[in-house]
């Protein structure tokens, strides 16, 4: 927006970026619908892991059980109630069966040409180990079979279930001599692989939920609060809204609160993604979780427990990592169709091979193709790829509210962004000063710090803090006063001073020089807004002022460029300010002069011809735009991370999240593809194989190695999922520190 010369009332002030805070927060807490798990749950203990840990210390208990059930485990819910230390346990244990019972086998005696050392029983060495071995390691399997089929979602448990009960009916039968075929050493490596292979899947999902633990973790187990007696130490459950606490250089931020004393360098990266540290003072807010770096400070508990930013961030990660895709649509669907696939191949395989005369053969290989049709890899396809997207994403300040949000991100073609907070700063800073004859810079700007120096305007501000980064001291001035629509009056040194613009001076009768009058429409041209220095009805000089042009912008437009992507901005500023703006960043396009009811109406225009648009705005003012866009992205919402009308929260104010977002959106759907063309095309070229149809050619792959075969397709799934870890984000040049505090002393 052009700031008109003192034509600035305090109502006008308040478009410079002010805080939303206390109004999104509101709707945030409205929001929260996290589970409260009743107290003795286990996770309630102390000792327990990272996040129910920081369920238990923290008072965020609801979330942290939220967060448990709805994360990557939670789309995964095959494996529900289920952790690595399970299927660890179990499979070391049917391993260590597993070993004699194929070294009695007389099948892989007669291959490799050995007698084992005979002893009265041995031949029930098969028998007794391979029965322990189904009951111990297979029962997980058995039992989420039954789930399934009690659930009517027959999958992959059901086939697992079911081609072990086939292996071990078919090894008692021969036990007991009703026919020959000896695969109790088949049953017991089928179920020590997939043990094995469902263990490394596990902590594939373990480590993709590490974002939430890591996030959990953060918080400190209790607070200094401070009492008129001095300082306590109390557990952050006894903190109250109200409550001041000391925190000390080195200690965690132990709830929401604003700064009331002190000066402190804080590392907020767990929030906004940025390394750098940000330096606090009084009446800046505080995040909890946050690290004192160097100094201390006293803050006011504003919010604690499930109402702080941390809380709230943690609750946008378990849902996007629960949240469904087209991708897992998909996948879902063809693992469903796998399953019957599988089980008429099995009974194609049974009804074949004993019309050829060869049941023992039809047991086996229709077992085989039970094993290594299971839609494994194809169910951990996707869910392993949202959470660590997903993950990733928090961990560099993209938070993920909707997944189909990001996952569309990857198609769009036009990037709109809203100008004033996201590609400016939002706020007027001092950006030139020309002195008139007789006047140096330093003097006229000394001059106009001292009028504005107790006026809370805006335009006020960005004058006295230019005046300090540029060292000019202004005097003591008396008598201020404030000239509505035109500007501010003074008396500095004995002598009445003005600030203001073009009304200002045609009431005082004033008038600048010609080559004050050509750099101030050369200011206007740039839309920037000029005011006047006058002193004894002289006019001393000019200044500009502007809504600072956030340095990032321009390499997120060439970025963006880079990639494909075409640039708007809309604004509600005049045509020549956009464009001016426009000009310096290289942006494509601009809708100017759009009031705040019509940015929907401007994106619908954008959307015309079928363009996939993507809008970028605070998340407040621009809701009915982010709604109406194909993606809504609030940028700068800082600790404020529910904002209702986007589908992805970018944390920090630097634009060029956006391009983290698109790169995010695009390399995790690559892997979802990735996955699913290796999951499918897999069990194409392996259940064939697997039924026998190379057997005349002397070709059989074994039950043992069917299991390798399935267990090999999940860890290849696994492990494509975990490349996506590599993928950077952000610049190197984002990670320099700025604005150092000295270290504090001991």
């Amino acid at each position: 927006m052009t700031y008109t010369p003192r034509e600035y009332s305090e109502s006008a002030g308040q478009s410079f970026g002010t805080p939303q805070a206390t109004d999104m927060k509101h709707r945030h807490d409205d929001t929260h619908t996290a589970e409260q798990p009743a107290a003795g749950e286990p996770h309630a203990e102390h000792g327990a892991g990272p996040q129910d840990h920081a369920a238990s210390s923290h008072g965020s208990a609801g979330l942290g059980a939220s967060a448990d059930r709805s994360g990557a485990h939670g789309a995964h819910d095959k494996h529900a109630g289920h952790s690595p230390h399970m299927f660890r346990d179990r499979f070391w244990l049917s391993l260590l069966l597993t070993v004699p019972i194929v070294v009695y086998s007389q099948e892989v005696q007669e291959w490799l040409g050995y007698r084992p050392p005979a002893f009265p029983g041995s031949e029930w060495v098969g028998p007794v180990l391979g029965t322990i071995v189904f009951v111990y390691g297979g029962l997980v399997f058995l039992r989420g079979g039954a789930q399934e089929l009690r659930d009517r979602q027959p999958g992959m448990m059901t086939l697992i279930s079911l081609a072990i009960t086939v292996a071990f009916l078919a090894s008692a039968a021969s036990t007991l001599g009703l026919f020959e075929v000896d695969v109790w050493w088949e049953l017991s490596t089928l179920i020590t692989i997939m043990l094995l292979g469902h263990w490394l899947e596990m902590r594939s999902i373990a480590q993709a939920r590490g974002a939430l633990d890591a996030l959990a973790a953060l918080l400190p187990d209790d607070a200094e609060r401070v009492t008129d007696a001095g300082t306590e130490r109390v557990p952050l459950s006894s903190l109250r809204q109200g409550d001041l606490v000391l925190v000390r250089p080195g200690a965690r931020v132990p709830a929401d609160g604003a700064v009331v004393e002190g000066r402190a360098e804080l590392d907020e990266s767990m929030i906004t993604g940025e390394s750098r540290a940000v330096v606090k003072e009084a009446g800046d807010a505080v995040t909890a979780g946050t690290v004192v770096e160097a100094g201390s400070l006293r803050a006011r508990v504003t919010a604690v427990g499930d109402a702080t930013a941390l809380s709230g961030i943690m609750r946008l990660v378990a849902e996007a990592q629960a949240s469904g895709s087209r991708a897992q649509a998909l996948a879902d669907r063809a693992a469903a169709v796998l399953f019957y696939v599988a089980l008429a191949a099995g009974i194609v395989t049974v009804a074949a091979w004993t019309f050829l005369g060869d049941p023992e053969r039809a047991v086996v290989r229709a077992a085989t193709v039970l094993i290594i049709a299971c839609p494994h890899a194809l169910g951990l396809a996707i869910p392993l790829v949202i959470s660590i997207s997903t993950s990733l994403g928090a961990r560099n300040g993209l938070l993920v509210k909707d997944r189909l949000a990001l996952e569309r991100a990857r198609e769009l073609d036009t990037i709109v962004f809203d100008k004033t907070g996201t590609l400016t700063r939002g706020a007027p800073v001092l950006a030139d000063v020309a002195a008139g004859p007789g006047t140096d810079s330093g003097q006229l700007l000394a001059l106009a710090a001292a009028v504005e120096a107790d006026s809370e305007h805006p335009l006020a501000r960005a004058i006295v803090e230019g005046a300090r980064s540029r060292s000019a001291a202004p005097e003591a001035s008396t008598g201020f006063e404030q000239l509505a629509g035109r500007g501010a009056k003074a008396t500095v040194g004995g002598r009445d001073v003005y600030v203001g613009g073009p009304k200002l001076l045609e009431e005082l009768g004033a008038s600048a020089s010609p080559e004050l009058m050509e750099r101030a429409n050369a200011w206007e041209e740039q839309g920037r807004t000029v005011l006047h220095v006058v002193r004894d009805g002289e006019v001393l000089g000019a200044l500009a002022v502007e809504d600072e042009i956030r340095p990032e912008s321009a390499e997120a437009v060439r970025q963006l460029h880079q990639m494909g992507v075409r640039v708007a901005m809309i604004t509600g500023d005049s045509q020549a300010v956009a464009e001016s703006v426009a000009r310096r960043l290289g942006i494509d396009e601009v809708a100017a002069q759009v009031l705040p009811a019509d940015k929907d109406k401007a994106i619908a225009r954008f959307q015309q011809g079928g363009r996939n648009v993507g809008m970028v705005g605070d998340g407040v003012n621009d809701a009915p735009a982010l709604a109406r866009a194909d993606v809504g992205m609030a940028i700068g919402a800082g600790t404020d991370v529910a904002v209702e009308s986007a589908g992805i929260v970018l944390v920090s104010d630097d634009p060029r999240d956006v391009v983290g977002a698109i790169q995010l959106s695009r390399a995790s759907y690559r892997k979802m593809i990735q996955n699913l063309v290796w999951a499918t095309g897999y069990n194409v070229v392996a259940i064939p194989l697997a039924a026998g149809v190379l057997a005349p050619w002397g070709l059989e792959l074994p039950m043992s190695v069917g299991a390798v075969a399935m267990s090999l397709s999940t860890v290849v799934v696994a492990a494509n999922a975990q490349l996506l870890r590599g993928l950077r984000l952000r610049p190197p040049d984002r990670s320099s520190p700025a604005g150092r505090l000295a270290p504090a002393r001991s």
